[in-house]
């Protein structure tokens, strides 16, 4: 899926939650009901579908470091 859709339906969703947060009886429960349905479940969208990305960039770096180490010093 590609990143701008997965960032769309999550500003989707977080604005959802924070309807949803609005209407509760108390400040506590509306922050917990923001984290707890909004907060929580994006974090662990967003951490799962860059996983790829994160991967990639970290194999980028090593060759990068073992160019570095390679090559000869001036």
């Amino acid at each position: 899926m590609p990143a701008m859709i997965i960032h769309i339906v999550l500003i989707g969703w977080l604005y959802v939650t924070v309807l949803v947060a609005a209407t509760e009886t108390s400040l506590i429960a509306g922050i917990l009901t923001f984290i707890l349905y909004g907060g929580i479940p994006c974090c662990l969208i967003l951490y799962f579908a860059t996983s790829k990305t994160r991967r990639r960039y970290r194999a980028h770096r090593e060759r990068l470091a073992e160019q570095q180490e390679r090559r000869p010093e001036a």
